[in-house]
């Protein structure tokens, strides 16, 4: 799977904070060149199917060979949702996962691809390279931030200590509990059952999915996977965007989407004669831009995606 090309100017590059997922099949290199291809076949639509409702705008996908890394340009819940997915579906494929939070510096590279370099991807790579085949392995980072957004994501995970990497860095690392994957695949297929077998009125009462606001983004929670769709399809007519898809993390159906207001406010900052403009969507950004070009300001510079802001100056009519 190649690096997606970017709609940016060649020059463009940010440095940001990103989740970054970094995935590779164990084994890979001992194998023969038509099962190489096989295999590696296999992992693509694997990833891919993974990543279908993550807008490519918000990911970077760079082919590494014998695997792939994924920086996630927003919601680190993203990274956690796609590397579920695939922990789901990999079925007897050896693949080993491991998640970082940390800075990357997007650029780039001699194709003219966007491309990921810096400590964040460089120590996902090193949590990875610690996992066994059908390990998932997160940094203290992405974990620490991971289970203030749901104290539920915190019960997947088990410490495992401290690992030294070849560089002679230790990292405290920590392992999606080994039990998480049968108990998840046998609550699947249990409710896949009680769905086919229970009336609508049953189902219904079960109760609906909970909303709660993240600030960019909502995280819809319910007992069933019906619930939590029945809410993404209401905010979804209000025109939020889904994120991540239902997922069933512990004993509930979790998903999230954009929260539309937050997306949408945008913070206007005069310093001097000029303003500084950040919003959390490229449109609100983009709609305020306009009103303000309207009274004669001039725009200063390119539309960047800052600290996970979209950013722009502008100087002021004289």
């Amino acid at each position: 799977m190649s690096s997606r090309a970017s709609e940016t100017s060649a020059d463009d590059s940010r440095t940001l904070i990103s989740s970054v997922l970094f995935l590779d099949i164990a084994g890979y290199s001992r194998l023969g060149v038509t099962d190489q291809i096989k295999m590696k076949q296999s992992f693509n639509d694997l990833l891919s199917s993974a990543l279908t409702d993550i807008d490519a705008r918000e990911r970077v996908v760079i082919d590494t060979g014998d695997g792939a890394a994924v920086a996630f340009l927003g919601d680190p819940e993203r990274a956690l949702f796609a590397a579920l997915a695939v922990f789901d579906n990999a079925g007897q494929l050896p693949v080993r996962m491991g998640i970082n939070l940390g800075p990357v510096h997007v650029s780039r590279d001699i194709n003219g691809q966007e491309n990921v370099i810096g400590d964040g991807i460089n120590v996902a790579q090193r949590i990875m390279s610690f996992a066994q085949p059908g390990q998932l392995f997160v940094s203290r980072t992405f974990y620490d931030t991971v289970q203030l957004l749901s104290g539920e994501y915190a019960t997947l995970f088990q410490a495992v200590g401290g690992r030294t990497d070849k560089h002679a860095r230790t990292h405290e690392v920590f392992a999606m509990n080994p039990a998480v994957r049968v108990a998840r695949r046998a609550a699947e297929a249990h409710q896949r059952l009680r769905a086919q077998r229970r009336p609508a009125a049953a189902r219904a009462a079960e109760g609906p999915a909970t909303i709660s606001d993240a600030g960019t983004h909502f995280i819809i929670s319910g007992p069933s996977r019906e619930s939590v769709e029945a809410e993404l399809a209401r905010l979804a007519d209000e025109g939020a965007k889904t994120l991540a898809a239902p997922a069933l993390v512990g004993a509930k159906w979790i998903a999230t989407c954009e929260n539309r207001r937050a997306t949408m406010r945008v913070n206007v900052e005069k310093l001097g004669m000029k303003s500084i403009i950040t919003a959390a969507s490229r449109e609100a950004l983009e709609v305020k831009l306009k009103e303000l070009l309207g009274f004669g300001a001039r725009l200063d510079g390119e539309i960047e995606l800052v600290d996970g802001l979209w950013t722009a100056v502008c100087d002021h009519p004289s």
